[in-house]
């Protein structure tokens, strides 16, 4: 079990036996880098059937954003897009409280999620190609899920995701002009009307396993809320998702217009590029509120991590774009 604290080791097996019956062994219990919010453990466990390879996701020291599902509320979201179709690893089951935090088991899927391999790694450039329409039509089947399924799930348009920012914003309590700016030019701007969905929340290239074939699997759901559609169709488009390839804008990948054009057929909308234009700046707003939220964990002294610290430098990066989106939205 190398890699496993002792005491979460030690208290998961009481767990797994109701989900996988009483004659199983944990063999390898490790745990996987990355993750800024929530940890991922790689499972692998001994039950009379064979080995089973299992992934518990476990919730970590805070979260990224105040409306931030809890994890039972996560799971549950897991298994209703797992039963209407959705690429989903296969859920198993709640486990509750281990070792002080909660957590939940699916199964180990085989492929690539680092962002930057996917974008960059040559024996990708198949997938790559694949990724924008596979995208759309994943993200189709999500927003298709009946809001009836999952009524625990809260949210709604701009003007109640901008709310939610100004606050986390003022918790911050320190200036942040190029941010400020962005939300009063997004309060002035944003759409009085608009269609309520099931969204993801944080759809995107480094939260897809992809394998040379495409999309395999649709991960991290912690963000799921009713929202706008236009919101979860243009957060991939968000640069800090590209990887580095920064020409590509649908997350380094490939070109918008096919994405765009292959969702709204599939989900009979007719979402505009003006539309994804002004969520994309939202996005950047979003994402920046988030990460400086994040590195407060590190600069407080509550969960010293090189990582948490490093997203709170990555904030500048986005307030310099937001400037350039906001200068060319006018």
């Amino acid at each position: 079990m190398s890699g496993a604290e002792p005491s979460f080791a030690e208290a998961l097996r009481p767990h797994l036996v109701p989900l996988f019956g009483n004659d199983i062994a944990v063999e390898r219990l490790a745990l996987l880098p990355g993750g800024a919010s929530k940890e991922a453990w790689a499972l692998d466990l001994r039950t009379p059937d064979g080995k089973r390879e299992l992934l518990v996701r476990r919730a970590g020291g805070g979260v990224i954003h105040s409306q931030t599902l809890p994890l039972q509320s996560e799971y549950r979201v897991v298994a209703v897009a797992y039963e209407v179709g959705v690429r989903v690893p296969r859920p198993y089951g709640y486990l509750g409280e281990i070792a002080g935090r909660p957590a939940f088991v699916t199964e180990r899927v085989a492929g690539e999620t680092i962002g930057r391999r996917i974008v960059q790694h040559p024996e990708l450039a198949g997938a790559r190609a694949a990724l924008p329409v596979q995208m759309a039509e994943e993200l189709a089947k999500i927003h298709a899920i009946p809001a009836e399924r999952v009524p625990f799930l809260s949210g709604g348009g701009a003007r109640d995701v901008l709310v939610r920012l100004e606050r986390e914003l003022d918790a911050l309590d320190e200036p942040h002009p190029a941010i400020e700016l962005g939300l009063a030019w997004a309060a002035h701007n944003a759409p009085e009307h608009h269609e309520t969905v099931v969204a993801h929340g944080d759809f995107r290239i480094g939260n897809l396993v992809v394998t040379e074939a495409g999309l395999a699997y649709v991960l991290d759901w912690e963000f799921a809320h009713l929202g706008d559609p236009a919101e979860d169709v243009a957060w991939p488009l968000v640069r800090a998702w590209r990887f580095g390839v920064d020409h590509l804008r649908l997350g380094g990948i490939g070109e918008v217009e096919p994405y765009l054009e292959r969702y709204n057929a599939l989900a009979g909308r007719d979402i505009s590029a003006r539309s994804l234009a002004y969520w994309e700046i939202v996005g950047n707003l979003k994402w920046a509120i988030g990460a400086l939220t994040q590195s407060r964990r590190h600069l407080s002294g509550q969960q010293k991590s090189v990582e948490l610290a490093v997203l709170g430098r990555l904030a500048a990066e986005m307030e310099f774009e937001l400037l350039q989106l906001l200068e060319r939205a006018g």
